[in-house]
């Protein structure tokens, strides 16, 4: 499989980084991603998210963590949803969330939700919106003419 490659598309001061092509999700489906962002040290720290896609074609994003414990919410079972995919749930301890709005409602934090992150489809592109990410410039082109724009290597889960 190969490794989907996200660009940064400065679009005035929202920074824009494409995640992956927006068929690359099924509908109905979901998709972990293990990205970089910069906090507000100038630090590297973990952002795990999860990319879902609606039978209806639209797209939400939410951190890769359950409010109860911070894990993963494909942990053990590596899916993401309840048995009828009419909700997302934890691996671990069962909660169920809403796709939506990403509210428990259901299991050990209900009431709570899930950390939504920004997403947009772009000219095909499911992209992230508003988080600055780690970037990795090393596969560039180095006979290409020099932009503003740079390629970061992300490994889907």
């Amino acid at each position: 499989m190969s490794e989907p490659v996200i660009g940064n598309l400065m679009s005035g001061h929202i920074e824009v980084f494409v995640v992956c092509p927006a068929d690359a999700i099924e509908r109905s489906g979901a998709m972990s991603f293990s990205l970089s962002r910069i906090d507000d040290k100038g630090e590297s720290r973990p952002f795990p998210i999860i990319v879902v896609r609606t039978f209806g074609n639209d797209y939400f994003g939410y951190v890769n963590r359950c409010p109860h414990e911070n894990v993963w919410l494909n942990i053990g079972s590596g899916t993401f949803f309840s048995a009828d995919r009419s909700f997302l749930r934890c691996g671990r301890h069962g909660a169920r969330f809403e796709v939506d709005t990403g509210m428990c409602i259901d299991g050990p934090c209900d009431g709570q939700s899930l950390e939504p992150v920004a997403l947009a489809v772009i000219e095909g592109d499911v992209c992230l919106c508003g988080v600055k990410l780690l970037e990795d410039d090393r596969f560039g082109d180095p006979f290409g003419d020099s932009d503003e724009s740079m390629d970061v290597t992300i490994h889907p889960d």
